[in-house]
């Protein structure tokens, strides 16, 4: 019989964002407003102020009732390994309450909820982590496509101007400095030594 407490996380990612669909969701599972804890932070890592102090006051018999995963967070190794600590280490439990898979409390006296939950998160860190690789494919793939078409990436490069020839053949023959130059042309000095360098390369091929 559970003697625990239950206690609410929320998590929204800025401070903008409205928490009340989740602090409802919560309410109709009877958690007390003392007892949820709210961060306006992103979901990167659980380096959260609130998150912190939760699982600081956490004990054994205690459950966690979160929304949904992603609100939990967004890192599934991160999940994986702070949910392996809350419920392996402090003995409470964590309950997602749009997905009743991920449900540690135990269910009957042959299998505990922890097993599946535990299963259930390890096939969503496989999706998510193929998700991400397919994305990444898929951008390389459309970036070589569109290379392949003459689309070219980064900013446009400057045109060079008409008097850029005779202050090169200045600037060569130590008449007048890069800055000065690049002065003169409305350029960053920069942009005049990368021409100059271009240039030279040419000159010397």
């Amino acid at each position: 019989m559970q003697t625990g407490t239950n206690y609410g996380y929320v998590r929204v990612s800025t401070k903008k964002q409205n928490e009340d669909r989740q602090l409802i969701a919560l309410a109709e599972y009877g958690i007390l407003p003392h007892n949820i804890f709210i961060d306006k932070k992103s979901g990167k890592d659980f380096e959260r102020q609130k998150y912190r102090r939760l699982i600081k006051k956490l004990k054994q018999g205690d459950v966690i009732f979160v929304e949904s995963i992603d609100r939990f967070g967004r890192n599934y190794e991160e999940i994986i390994e702070q949910w392996r600590f809350i419920t392996k280490k402090k003995g409470a439990d964590v309950v997602v309450l749009d997905m009743p898979l991920l449900d540690t409390r135990q269910k009957d006296l042959d299998l505990t909820g922890t097993f599946i939950a535990d299963l259930v998160l390890q096939i969503l860190s496989y999706v998510a982590e193929k998700e991400k690789e397919y994305n990444h494919q898929r951008q390389a793939e459309g970036i070589a496509a569109a290379k392949a078409k003459g689309v070219k990436f980064g900013r446009p490069a400057h045109e060079k101007p008409e008097q850029f020839a005779t202050l090169y053949e200045t600037w060569t023959q130590g008449e007048i400095s890069g800055r000065a130059a690049a002065r003169e042309l409305g350029i960053a000095q920069r942009t005049f030594i990368l021409w100059a360098s271009e240039r030279s390369a040419i000159v010397t091929e």
